[in-house]
């Protein structure tokens, strides 16, 4: 059902829905950015819905708020081993379509894959979504060929005009809240994108010859390895696990899991020194072919989403959907 409310009233409806939730859009963060002397756009904690950024892309995607950065599996000493207790709040996250999209890539990993995920479960179920429109293209955005530009799936939409309020609620619980709260009814309709000026082209004919290609040299010699690329990546989702003792008891500590980044020195090292993909142009190539070529042989879709996170945020200005435009001329390549 579609309503309008000012901003006055939305901050009464976050004020109620606070109280059973912990609530994280994107927001600025004041001389964090980059470079000195700039801002960051990226998730955090709101209380008023003036916090939030509706008009920049944030750099970082939700991700972190579902699959922390560093997360205690459990704690243990030599005769026990306990879960850590679960969060008592749940969560409510602001997201725009593309991240929707990739939340289900990473329900796809951790709930759908051969075994469920029970710590990002316990986050996932208590978790719900509100969808902030797109009426712009933002830099780097190629999410209409990626076909992630659009969605239904989910609690609420919401747009801020001015200081009114337009509101698409699906959710019975936020339904309940609004009846408290002065409303007027509104046909409400969702932004979506409908262009972008960046465009991939993934060829109809990629297979795993592409492997051979050439192309992947130029990788080896502009990537520096540092990982940011899959660190704001919203589908990414690997992660390596570290064994913390602590200081006054070396027999009792905590296992940690912490995110990892396949583009990163270490990441396939093996008992005994053997490594795969020593060189960067061969993870570059695994990175790429992971998403946009068997991830859609596993689960019918791709992987990427199409945000241009990667972009936006390579020290060394290497596009992915550059990369990906270069698939057809690999592929006459080796052909």
């Amino acid at each position: 059902m579609g309503y309008k409310i000012d901003l006055n009233s939305m901050n009464l409806v976050l004020d109620n829905l606070s109280k059973e939730y912990e609530i994280y859009a994107p927001k600025v963060f004041k001389g964090e950015g980059r470079f000195s002397d700039t801002d960051r756009v990226k998730y955090g904690k709101i209380e008023k819905i003036q916090e939030v950024e509706f008009n920049a892309k944030s750099s970082f995607s939700y991700k972190e708020v579902l699959l922390p950065i560093t997360q205690t599996l459990f704690f243990f000493t030599e005769d026990t081993v306990q879960e850590p207790k679960a969060k008592e709040k749940k969560v409510l996250i602001f997201l725009r379509s593309c991240d929707i999209h990739a939340l289900k890539r990473i329900d796809d990993i951790y709930l759908r894959n051969k075994f469920v995920d029970p710590y990002y479960k316990k986050i996932r179920e208590n978790a719900k979504f509100i969808l902030m429109g797109c009426t712009k293209s933002y830099e780097n955005c190629f999410c209409v060929n990626m076909e992630t530009n659009k969605t239904d799936e989910y609690n609420a939409y919401i747009k801020v005009l001015g200081n009114e309020v337009l509101l698409d609620v699906k959710d019975e619980e936020f339904e309940d809240i609004l009846k408290n709260i002065e409303t007027a009814n509104e046909d409400v309709t969702p932004d979506f994108v409908e262009e972008n000026e960046v465009k991939v082209n993934i060829p109809n004919n990629l297979d795993l010859s592409v492997m051979d290609s050439k192309m992947w040299n130029e990788y080896s010699e502009r990537c520096i390895a540092c990982g940011r690329c899959n660190f704001v990546c919203p589908t990414c989702t690997c992660f390596t696990t570290q064994d913390i003792f602590y200081k006054d008891n070396g027999k009792a500590g905590e296992r940690r899991r912490v995110w990892a980044s396949c583009q990163v020195d270490g990441y396939t090292d093996m008992a005994g020194g053997h490594s795969f993909r020593r060189a960067k142009g061969e993870r570059m190539r695994y990175k790429v072919l992971h998403k946009v070529y068997d991830y859609k042989k596993r689960w019918g879709y791709h992987m990427c989403v199409g945000c241009g996170r990667c972009d936006d945020i390579c020290p060394e200005y290497i596009s992915f959907s550059n990369c990906i435009n270069k698939l057809e001329k690999a592929m006459d390549e080796v052909k």
